[in-house]
């Protein structure tokens, strides 16, 4: 008998993976997982302790609790040839607000555009409705600062170029 193999499981696996958010500066041209020894100095030297071990021990970047300041301190202790520093862009994600927003639901709520330092989130104003967030793609950095002040847990930060 021949063995199957299940494709749709497999391909959970390969999601999960496209959906860690590395360090910033991260080569765009290499595997990430390969080169990674997973030796967590990146993880200690990051200032605002936004990168955290994820799955399988590889530093992560989470925006649950502060924002990224580019301070180029993962790069900079990095031994592997992970990191290139001469990029013109840290990373290419951005934030990205969904419909859980509290706007959506008539109250008045501006936490994230108040902590967006690049000034990259404005409030649509409406006759008779409370203002909706915008995001400048172009001015949001995906420093992530938006994200924890958030009470409804309404914002993401995404990789521009991911379809599903």
């Amino acid at each position: 008998m021949s063995q199957s193999v299940n494709h749709s499981r497999r391909n959970l696996f390969r999601r999960r993976k496209l959906d860690a958010q590395r360090p910033p500066w991260v080569k765009s041209d290499i595997e990430f997982t390969d080169e990674c020894s997973r030796c967590n100095a990146c993880i200690d030297a990051c200032e605002t302790n936004v990168l955290i071990k994820g799955d399988g021990g590889f530093p992560e970047i989470s925006f649950t609790n502060n924002e990224c300041t580019f301070c180029q301190q993962c790069a900079t202790v990095c031994k592997e040839p992970i990191f290139d520093l001469s990029q013109l862009t840290p990373w290419d994600i951005k934030a990205s607000v969904n419909d859980s927003c509290l706007t959506y639901q008539g109250v008045w709520c501006q936490s994230c555009k108040d902590a967006c330092d690049p000034a990259a989130i404005s409030f649509k104003m409406a006759i008779g409705q409370v203002p909706k967030p915008m995001i400048d793609i172009e001015a949001c950095t995906g420093c992530g600062a938006c994200v924890a002040p958030c009470p409804s847990a309404s914002i993401s930060v995404i990789e521009l170029n991911v379809t599903d």
